[in-house]
């Protein structure tokens, strides 16, 4: 007798996976359609649609439907590295070659000025008041002047935003969010047990009335958001947008966490600025210099160093020595500001190369960052056109890697610019756009 309790149900629809009844890219019927045939309620049929994406068996496509994964069971909240041979379309890490002179220069003055072993001594996470004070200035922008002694210095961003979040929220705590975010983000969120929320965002990103009206029904003990070049949609919030989710933020006495890592190369006035007393800033140096040698930064709210700094120690997530001595470095001696501004002149040039090759498709995002979002045409399905890119020799991320709720994506992929060379990009870029266009049922796959 069929199953009427929704795991029951899917694992019913699991085993004809296994089976080879239901076969990867077949599309699910409607949800009350298959409430119909099974004799279960459409409340039902909901939840098992769901278990199966949070299986990794399905994912479901805004306004088209839910399918049976290409890649079954391997839903995963972060992408994986792209393999050494595919042009590298995932990750938004830039080597450009003035750096070298640059990370040369800084190993040998900090060896000529006797400041290595100063570099191997262990800092708590305000790091050193030296420190404290360059970033400070570092991360001044006008209008907003941050306080030396409520600058916290984490690994880098990852670490900072873990922290962050790990001090704002407890574990079955909600904290509310784009609907598309940072993969990243999801993982760490799941392993401290916090519940993201996904809140209505439009062009210009998240909506203010949406937090607000989520607040009042459940509260909600942080925000995580990205106000500038927001990934994966590569939005950025005008400065109306920003005056009224700062009087929000005001109004309910929620904290946000800032994610400004992208932030200097739309060059846009922080959130914080506006509401400096409810927003974690959070930046790092891995975009503007190099990932391999970085720190986080935080600024921390009036009240709020003490909690993040705790959890920066528990988590183990305070920068080494050498990184801080390094980033000193290159804030104070202006390396970090000169290399993003040939940064943002890359950015912008390859962002003219790829609207080139892809004039004739539907690309979304700020023109100045260095990932753009591709809606895909309708003869394709986001992951079936990663994986065939993929068996192209190009690592590409589709939308439910950065969807908070499991198997409700657009069918659109991220495809960043930043780590082929300019010849590779265009290259890779024309075989997308082939790809794309194709309509041979045998190329689709």
């Amino acid at each position: 007798m069929p199953s009427t309790d929704f795991r029951g149900v899917a694992d019913e629809v699991a085993a004809d996976m296994a089976a080879g009844r239901l076969r990867p890219g077949d599309r699910l019927p409607p949800q009350r359609e298959f409430a119909y045939a099974r004799g279960i309620a459409v409340s039902t049929a909901s939840r098992v649609y769901a278990e199966l994406a949070r299986r990794g068996l399905v994912i479901g496509e805004v306004g088209r439907g839910t399918y049976v994964r290409s890649d079954l069971g391997t839903s995963r909240a972060v992408p994986p590295e792209p393999p050494p041979s595919a042009v590298d379309l995932q990750r938004t890490m830039t080597y450009l070659p003035e750096q070298e002179a640059v990370l040369a220069e800084t190993l040998a003055k900090l060896g000529r000025s006797g400041a290595i072993e100063a570099a191997l001594q262990q800092h708590g996470p305000t790091g050193t008041p030296h420190a404290q004070a360059v970033a400070a200035s570092f991360l001044a922008a006008e209008g907003y002047a941050p306080a030396p002694a409520d600058i916290r210095f984490a690994g880098n961003g990852r670490q900072g935003i873990a922290a962050a979040l790990a001090a704002l929220a407890s574990p079955g705590e909600r904290v509310g969010c784009e609907p598309l975010t940072y993969p990243v983000v999801k993982g760490i969120a799941s392993r401290l047990g916090i519940a993201l929320i996904p809140l209505a965002m439009d062009d210009e990103g998240l909506c203010p009335d949406a937090v607000l009206q989520t607040h009042r029904v459940t509260p909600l003990s942080g925000l995580y958001l990205q106000p500038s070049l927001q990934n994966p949609l590569g939005t950025t919030m005008g400065a109306q947008r920003r005056a009224a989710l700062a009087a929000v933020l005001r109004r309910t006495g929620i904290v946000a966490i800032e994610d400004a890592v992208y932030g200097f190369l739309a060059d846009t006035k922080p959130l914080a600025a506006l509401a400096p007393e409810n927003v974690i800033l959070i930046d790092s140096l891995s975009k503007r210099v190099a990932p391999g040698l970085t720190i986080g930064m935080l600024v921390a709210p009036p009240g709020l160093g003490e909690r993040l700094g705790v959890s920066l120690r528990q988590g183990g997530w305070s920068a080494t020595g050498f990184s801080l001595a390094a980033g000193v470095h290159w804030m104070s001696g202006g390396d970090a500001e000169r290399l993003a501004a040939i940064k943002r002149k890359d950015a912008a040039e390859r962002q003219a190369i790829a609207r080139r090759v892809l004039a004739d498709l539907e690309i979304v995002g700020d023109p100045r960052a260095y990932h753009l979002w591709f809606r895909l045409p309708d003869q394709w399905r986001a992951e079936a056109y990663t994986n065939a890119a993929f068996r192209r020799g190009m690592a590409i991320i589709p939308a439910s890697a950065f969807a908070v709720t499991p198997g409700h994506a657009q069918n659109a992929v991220r495809i960043a610019l930043a780590s082929p060379s300019r010849d590779d990009l265009a290259r890779a870029l024309g075989q997308l756009r082939t790809l794309a266009l194709a309509g041979d049922e045998q190329i689709i796959e």
